[in-house]
């Protein structure tokens, strides 16, 4: 598989331990994960099981290091809270690796590195970043995230608006009240899809966000899982999900 960008997403070379000898021994781990980010994470509608390009990377982790992933469904604005008191084992929800959380949190080496972009509504797919920043246009994001980061660095304080969930921050820009929603470059073509016709991606390829599985601090579980996702990476398994989910071949 080629690693040149599609939709803000490359994969990431990671570096395999010599030899193999990671064994969770058969562990069941429960995943904290916001399972409102397609294609990253999201629940079936037929089924009501959590699928996504986490939940099938965890899972040939969990193949190789022997351990069993059960999926737990957690609203983001309280997600690493949750797992710093115990409620799961590891979280896996497109989370970006910051200086900021690496300070509370441990990461795993990144698997995948994630640029974002601006959707906007259909009628104003020319809009420009230049545009945003001079016009005084409003960008709404999830709170929390490294998109809200990105919004305010682009418009200020006063043009972003915040909301507690990213289908939030859609409704907002689909009702007229904002003029773009910073999103995941990994996330735009679902959105898209979702919202044929009325939503597209303006502004591609901003800045760019390597991401990690995130664990307690000091969780020995972290070496496991570098190990676990090298062997993905070096088989061929991590570059085969990315072209389930992106195309890329």
């Amino acid at each position: 598989m080629k690693k040149s960008m599609l939709a803000g997403i490359v994969a990431v070379l990671l570096t395999s331990a010599p030899g193999f000898a990671a064994d969770l021994g058969g562990k069941v781990l429960k995943i904290g994960s916001d399972t409102t980010s397609p294609p990253m994470e999201m629940v079936d509608t037929a089924t009501g099981a959590i699928i996504g390009f986490d939940v099938d990377v965890v899972n040939a982790v969990c193949a190789k290091i022997n351990c069993k992933a059960e999926f737990v469904t957690t609203g983001w604005d309280g997600i690493f809270a949750a797992l710093l008191q115990g409620d799961f084992d590891l979280v896996a929800s497109g989370v970006s690796i910051t200086d900021e959380r690496k300070k509370t949190m441990d990461f795993s080496d990144p698997y995948l590195v994630n640029s974002q972009a601006i959707l906007v509504r259909v009628a104003d797919q020319g809009i420009t970043l230049e545009k945003f920043k001079s016009d005084g246009l409003k960008l709404a994001a999830q709170t929390g995230t490294t998109d809200a980061d990105l919004a305010q660095s682009i418009v200020g304080r006063d043009n972003s608006a915040l909301y507690d969930t990213f289908n939030s921050a859609v409704q907002a820009l689909r009702a007229g009240d904002v003029n773009g929603v910073v999103i995941n470059g990994a996330n735009g073509a679902a959105y898209e899809k979702e919202f044929a016709g009325e939503l597209v991606v303006g502004v591609k390829d901003l800045t760019t966000d390597p991401l990690g599985l995130v664990f307690r601090k000091g969780d020995p579980m972290v070496g496991a899982f570098n190990e676990g996702l090298a062997a993905i990476k070096a088989d061929g398994t991590l570059d085969t999900l990315i072209g389930k989910y992106w195309g890329i071949k």
